[in-house]
């Protein structure tokens, strides 16, 4: 399959591996975002806290900055009256990102953040294939009009929804990629196995230029979804995401396990397991961030792990494997949401 030159496969082709950002949303709730606001609404609100954000990650060394337009679909901004404001919001999103990135020492690529709508697509929901594309386009119209270099499609758990983000990247012109969040079982919420990613959405278009996964459940959890990827499609350009650690609930505040040397190790684990793109998700901060630059500049190769090695350098799962037998437990799946 080849992808076309666009500016992140000719930085993967260039670099060999690139590091991703880490949280959005942990980093807006430590400048003060309430529980319950729309991250989007700051683009406008308070664009110097969104600067802020992209910059300290390109400080620590990102290669790729992910747009605060996670939600930013108008199914997501209709929960804060915000739903005929998708275009600018999505573009000032954009262009935040892109005038960090352009100022860089380095090249770093603007990925405009593309996450669910929220909504159940038919015959599970009301939403229509059509409607979910046409959503997509609106949002990523915005994005490309803000400068975003690539769709990045992520935190998904619907195969369908999947198909009709990258559909609706294609129809705006720009090359895309997807992430599953294996946060049930080992598995996405709709049961999408991690061998099972590349063939999502892999005849739309040209393809995605990198597919895989982030947010999930914890550090070790993502590194066997990443084993599976890899083990199924050793060529392809794989991304994980993960968590910083392992979430925790203290009162109603989530605390995250992982320190800077323990995402440092993850990201060790995660170039020895085939991973292209590495970043963070939920609880990676720049100081867990400038960790992994350092650890993937100063990689030396190591033997692929085993899943027994992650549990033992990283800590346990929080899951099952997705391998481990079709009981994918009913009475979990409603029970976790996106950090």
């Amino acid at each position: 399959m080849t992808v076309h030159a666009n500016p992140l496969s000719e930085l993967l082709a260039e670099k060999g591996v690139l590091l991703a950002d880490g949280a959005t949303g942990t980093s807006l709730f430590a400048m003060g975002l309430e529980a319950g606001e729309a991250p989007e609404l700051w683009n406008e609100a308070k664009p110097e806290n969104i600067t802020k954000l992209h910059q300290d990650f390109v400080d620590a060394g990102a290669d790729i900055i992910l747009t605060n337009s996670f939600g930013g679909t108008r199914h997501r901004l209709k929960l804060h009256q915000a739903q005929d404001r998708v275009h600018d919001l999505n573009k000032r999103a954009a262009e935040i990102a892109r005038a960090v990135a352009d100022k860089a020492p380095r090249k770093v690529i603007t990925a405009g953040s593309v996450g669910p709508t929220g909504e159940l697509l038919i015959p599970l929901g009301a939403m229509s294939y059509e409607d979910a594309v046409e959503a997509f386009v609106e949002q990523i119209e915005g994005l490309k009009a803000g400068g975003a270099e690539v769709a990045w499609i992520e935190t998904m758990s619907a195969p369908d929804e999947i198909r009709a983000a990258a559909e609706a990247a294609v129809k705006v012109g720009l090359p895309y990629v997807y992430t599953g969040s294996f946060d049930t079982a080992g598995k996405t919420m709709m049961g999408l196995h991690p061998k099972d990613m590349f063939a999502v959405a892999q005849d739309i278009g040209e393809g995605p230029v990198a597919t895989g996964a982030n947010c999930g459940v914890g550090a070790s959890d993502i590194l066997s979804s990443l084993l599976d990827m890899t083990d199924a499609n050793p060529a392809a350009n794989i991304i994980v995401k993960g968590n910083c650690g392992i979430p925790e609930f203290r009162g109603s505040e989530i605390f995250y396990s992982g320190t800077p040397p323990l995402m440092a190790d993850y990201a060790r684990l995660a170039r020895d397991a085939g991973a292209k793109i590495i970043g963070g998700c939920c609880g990676t901060s720049c100081e867990h961030l400038a960790a992994m630059r350092v650890a993937l500049d100063t990689y030396v190769p190591s033997e692929r792990p085993t899943v027994e090695t992650i549990v033992e350098r990283i800590g346990p799962m929080r899951n099952k494997t997705a391998n481990e037998g079709p009981s994918a437990p009913a009475r979990e799946r409603g029970s976790r949401r996106r950090g």
